[in-house]
């Protein structure tokens, strides 16, 4: 990574380190994903934006300033979807029969993560996008429907928990579409935490926040990547295209 001096993380809660407090139960943000060892080992520059609730649309609109006060640098790192994929569970919860969609429908996930990829290569910027960290499903459902009607919930998930793990892994799989048809570069966070036994034993109570254990498993999968990505003979000419 001898050409690579400055990174920039854009993504939502998973980066920006947010974790379940053992004793309050609530949000705060505790994140041991470890970028300064890609910074030391690689003796590069990194930045983290990622923001509480970020969606893609957010996120290009961020990166857009960024791009606009005349921030460039070498490679932007993004991980969208998570906030993308999800649903209002309470309006699901009070009209179980309506139609609902995410927060970004799939198509428009698609064509503003493109767009972002667009932007960022006439920059001569190397996008490097991330898969979605697997949810647990049941964990998910009993945090995020606390106090609502549950039973509604699982009549429009047409009584399978599991269609939520699904909702998100169709998110995490168009990621990988997205990149292969836009030449970006890929870190498979779902993968590295897929080969793990004990799923649950990396999340939080929410069933899709990383705790410790997670993170360091997402440490690992950067790391892997900024490895190969330094022995790439790609490396070396993925900076000169637009």
């Amino acid at each position: 990574m001898n050409i690579i001096k400055t990174i920039e993380v854009f993504g939502d809660s998973i980066l920006k380190g947010i974790q379940i407090h053992p004793v309050h139960n609530r949000y705060f943000v505790d994140n041991h994903i470890d970028l300064d060892a890609i910074r030391q080992k690689h003796s590069v520059s990194i930045e983290n934006h990622s923001r509480i609730g970020c969606t893609i649309g957010k996120g290009y609109e961020l990166s857009k300033k960024r791009l606009n006060k005349g921030a460039l640098c070498d490679v932007v790192v993004m991980d969208f979807g998570g906030n993308d994929c999800d649903f209002n569970w309470k309006a699901i919860s009070e009209n179980p029969t309506c139609e609902h969609q995410p927060k970004t429908p799939i198509d428009e996930f698609v064509r503003v993560y493109h767009e972002m990829i667009e932007v960022l290569k006439k920059h001569s910027i190397l996008p490097v996008l991330t898969t979605l960290p697997p949810l647990s499903p049941q964990k998910f459902f009993d945090w995020f429907c606390k106090g609502l009607n549950k039973d509604n919930v699982l009549k429009w998930l047409g009584g399978d928990v599991n269609a939520i793990y699904r909702f998100q892994e169709n998110y995490s799989r168009t990621v990988e579409k997205i990149v292969r048809d836009s030449g970006a570069h890929l870190v498979d966070l779902r993968g590295a935490f897929l080969r793990e036994r004990h799923l649950n034993n990396l999340l939080c109570e929410d069933g899709t926040h990383p705790n410790t254990n997670g993170q360091k498993i997402i440490t690992a999968a950067f790391l892997e990547f900024a490895e190969n990505l330094a022995t790439s003979r790609a490396a070396t000419r993925a900076l000169g295209f637009a």
